[in-house]
């Protein structure tokens, strides 16, 4: 049986002067290919149901116990947040910016979570592993 996920992720990248938008919404589009991009005075923003490309990012990147952490960090009834580089971004590669945001600012990412729950979601795009390897053998 397949579980069914309603989400809502808003993504917004601020974009600099020293910055062209459309490069800015390579990199948001790189990571969320799935997302209607839209631009707005000083940065670019968007929106999309899925996180399905995001998570495999992170599965052959082989950092799910480190999203898990920044999602968990962040997270509450309603959903969760995290932010992300903007130049890995471009190169497709997901980099979670922790500490001090980037000069050039960082993509933040708001997953608001309508069923079945933050923690059920959180588990299937970014399973918990044993040995490094997803528990979940069906991702």
């Amino acid at each position: 049986m397949t579980d069914v996920y309603s989400i809502d992720a808003r993504i917004v990248a601020p974009v600099r002067d020293t910055e062209i938008k459309d490069r800015v919404a390579d990199a948001v589009a790189n990571l969320f290919p799935n997302a209607d991009v839209t631009h707005e005075p000083g940065q670019v923003v968007a929106e999309t149901h899925s996180l399905e490309r995001f998570s495999e990012r992170l599965h052959e990147q082989e950092i799910l116990d480190s999203a898990r952490r920044e999602f968990f960090r962040r997270a509450d009834d309603e959903g969760f947040s995290f932010a992300l580089k903007k130049q890995a971004a471009f190169k497709g590669v997901v980099n979670f910016s922790v500490g001090n945001p980037d000069e050039l600012g960082d993509i933040e990412v708001q997953v608001t979570v309508r069923s079945p729950s933050v923690e059920a979601y959180i588990d299937s795009i970014a399973p918990p592993t044993e040995d490094g390897k997803p528990v979940r053998p069906d991702r």
